[in-house]
């Protein structure tokens, strides 16, 4: 089951908003597709969140864009900043990419964002949506939602 980014932000209003939050103070994030052979490749990205979608913009023909040609599962995890202190915690991000070719969406998601050069444009569909944080110097709290079901929160000491 797979959700895109305005029913996540309908069902778990609280937590989109942190998780938006999150990816908003950096510009570049960490993104995670598998190669050909299955192994991990991780690279650094800029993402939108734009028209109830959460937007993956890419090169022309750059290895991520082909990797997730091939297999459409992606890890996205927030810039954790430049110091330790994660205000907001540390936020991932799990789904599945769909390019979008409709000449319109594209050209609206063009004008928008302005980018330097043509590109790939994949909005993505959730499967998970992670957030880990400290609560009171004490608590290692871990909030799990996934399409369908209410978030779970564990807390571990």
């Amino acid at each position: 089951m797979t959700s895109n980014w305005a029913a996540f932000t309908a069902a778990e209003p609280d937590l989109a908003k942190t998780v938006e939050e999150r990816f908003s103070a950096f510009t570049h994030h960490t993104l995670a597709t598998l190669r050909k052979d299955g192994s991990p490749r991780t690279t650094g990205l800029e993402v939108r969140f734009l028209n109830g979608e959460l937007w993956l913009g890419m090169m022309p023909n750059s290895r991520k864009a082909l990797d997730l040609h091939r297999d459409p599962r992606f890890a996205l995890q927030a810039n954790p900043g430049s110091g330790t202190e994660m205000a907001g915690g540390d936020v991932r991000i799990a789904g599945r990419a769909v390019e979008v070719t409709d000449p319109e969406t594209v050209a609206r998601y063009a004008q928008e964002v302005e980018p330097p050069e043509q590109f790939h444009l994949f909005r993505t569909e959730l499967t998970e949506v992670v957030r880990t944080y400290v609560e009171d110097d004490t608590y290692l709290v871990v909030e799990i939602w996934k399409p369908g079901e209410p978030v779970r929160t564990v807390r571990r000491k």
